[in-house]
């Protein structure tokens, strides 16, 4: 049998049961790998029924197609899945790759006056006015 480490969990690591939608259970917490990235993993199955809301160190391995076990120290649970899903958080490394557009004064100018014409109500009512004619 082929074990495959799909991910390595440090630290603690939430465990959310989703009973409504098709994701049986979510686990949220930082990798060895990357620990400044939040990840969410994601199974499409149902979550074990002794699985705590919190782990420490956990890591999840594939043992088969629709085969996974959870382990964090001494424990280990047992997940069949249609599905997992991986998703990093990388907005704080995006937006330090790509640098924002500086606003030019008269932009920032219109909106002041365009927020505080709609703060008032003659404001509100010359908005509304402009939009049903």
């Amino acid at each position: 049998m082929d074990v495959e480490t799909v991910v390595q969990f440090r630290g603690p690591v939430g465990c959310r049961r989703d009973g409504c939608g098709p994701l049986g259970l979510v686990m949220s917490g930082h990798t060895a790998q990357r620990p400044q990235e939040l990840v969410h993993f994601s199974f499409a199955g149902a979550a074990p029924a002794d699985l705590p809301e919190t782990v420490d160190d956990a890591t999840v391995a594939r043992l088969g197609r629709e085969s996974y076990r959870i382990s964090s120290g001494a424990r280990v649970w047992m997940v069949t899945a249609r599905a997992v899903h991986l998703h990093r958080e990388v907005a704080r490394e995006f937006y330090q790759a790509v640098p924002s557009r500086p606003v030019r004064w008269t932009q920032r100018v219109f909106w002041r006056i365009v927020l505080a014409l709609a703060a008032t109500s003659a404001g509100r009512w010359m908005f509304g006015a402009r939009g049903r004619s």
